[in-house]
């Protein structure tokens, strides 16, 4: 009898193990490289602005004077002496920005350097070389689903791969799929889903390799990720009893 219940035991040790397995096919990433393999990469991306956005738009030139009126700042004007903090541009739904002394300029689908040469051809008029420091301030992504820590992280640069994004989440859980990961990104309202094979070298050639602000990663969990989360309370402390119930056994069983 002691034996046969060893033997269960043991079975059932072996099938939850075997469950939570995974195959390297189904964890490891960029599966089809080679030892001293060369990709170039082509993906020409570069950064543009979109509706709601908040851009920091700071000029200065050789006459502090003169470029003053190009910056505004929250408190007064930069020369009264209490300058507090800078004010940042939104992007209205037409694209376009309210910007001193020039007006209304359309920056929708423009990326930091060609707003920063259509900042200059206006303000040729007003100064003379101009420096034009441009930033983007909501640059954020979310990362979602089977990752180790889900949640929004802002980015400080002009752009973030997917990789970046997925490494501040703390990587893939073992259950996430990694061949078909998706990415959410707007477009004006308007939603366009990609999805991304991690374990290929091609990745890099995705249009959704580098992101842009606002994009939503999401992870989908495998199979043994459905599973256990479609186990609901009651099956869960069904087996706890269990497992308490065939310990017992063998405990008694094996002091008689």
């Amino acid at each position: 009898m002691i034996k046969k219940t060893n033997s269960l035991v043991i079975t059932l040790i072996c099938i939850l193990l075997l469950s939570s397995c995974a195959s390297r096919k189904e964890v490891v990433y960029f599966q089809d490289t080679n030892d001293f393999e060369t990709l170039i990469n082509n993906n020409n991306f570069v950064s543009k602005f979109k509706v709601d956005d908040l851009v920091s738009i700071h000029v200065s030139s050789l006459n502090p004077e003169a470029s003053a009126p190009f910056n505004l700042y929250r408190g007064g004007a930069p020369d009264g002496g209490f300058r507090t903090e800078q004010v940042d541009y939104l992007v209205d739904q037409a694209g376009e920005i309210d910007f001193p002394v020039i007006g209304k300029l359309k920056i929708d689908g423009l990326s930091p350097d060609e707003l920063r040469s259509l900042l200059r051809e206006h303000l040729s008029e007003y100064l003379k070389d101009p420096i034009i420091n441009i930033r983007l301030r909501n640059f954020t992504v979310t990362v979602l689903g089977e990752v180790n820590r889900p949640g929004t992280y802002p980015v400080n640069g002009e752009q973030i791969t997917i990789l970046e994004a997925l490494g501040f989440a703390g990587d893939l859980t073992i259950r996430g799929v990694r061949e078909n990961v998706l990415v959410i990104r707007d477009f004006n309202g308007t939603k366009v889903y990609t999805r991304i094979d991690l374990t290929s070298k091609n990745m890099v050639k995705s249009p959704v390799y580098y992101l842009t602000q606002n994009d939503v990663v999401y992870v989908e969990p495998n199979r043994s990720g459905i599973s256990s989360s479609s186990l609901d309370n009651r099956a869960n402390i069904a087996i706890s009893i269990a497992s308490v119930l065939i310990t017992s056994t063998v405990l008694i069983l094996t002091r008689n």
